[in-house]
């Protein structure tokens, strides 16, 4: 896979944003989850993070009319691949999540922007480490971390 899987491109409509979708809009990202923006942010410890925004509606909710957690976990695992190419340059369409530990600590609302925030612990060869906070305005969501394994070059 190439850059050209992603459009990663200015969002008119949200300055500072931009837009982190497929190309190919049969896929998972685009049908389930819809328009998602991403952005860098340097935080007040001098951490930069990536914020990858979301924008729940009535499809991604569950019986409690809350946001399902199926929809917040697939948010958590985009987050590090957007994370990895955003913040490191990473191949982001050849790599794979090995693993992804998460902690719900409230619940997504649907009708507001629902944010995971993102920044990486360590790069090595192979690996990048990554840990960060599904937030929603000034609750948090989901608490979370995860490994990425690089793609093989052949």
């Amino acid at each position: 896979m190439t850059a050209k899987a992603f459009r990663y491109e200015p969002a008119e409509d949200h300055p500072g944003w931009f837009t982190w979708n497929l190309t190919d809009e049969t896929r998972f990202n685009a049908q389930t989850m819809g328009r998602m923006l991403t952005r860098i942010e340097e935080g007040a410890d001098g951490v930069r993070r990536c914020r990858l925004r979301m924008f729940p509606e009535r499809r991604h909710s569950n019986l409690l009319d809350a946001v399902h957690g199926g929809v917040t976990l697939a948010l958590v695992d985009i987050a590090l691949f957007a994370a990895m190419r955003t913040l490191l340059d990473g191949d982001a369409a050849g790599s794979v999540t090995l693993d992804l530990s998460s902690q719900f600590i409230g619940a997504g609302r649907v009708g507001e922007p629902l944010d995971a925030v993102t920044e990486v612990l360590r790069e090595t060869g192979r690996l990048v480490f990554l840990r960060g906070l599904v937030v929603q305005g000034a609750d948090t969501v989901v608490a979370f971390n995860g490994t990425i394994r690089k793609p093989t070059r052949r």
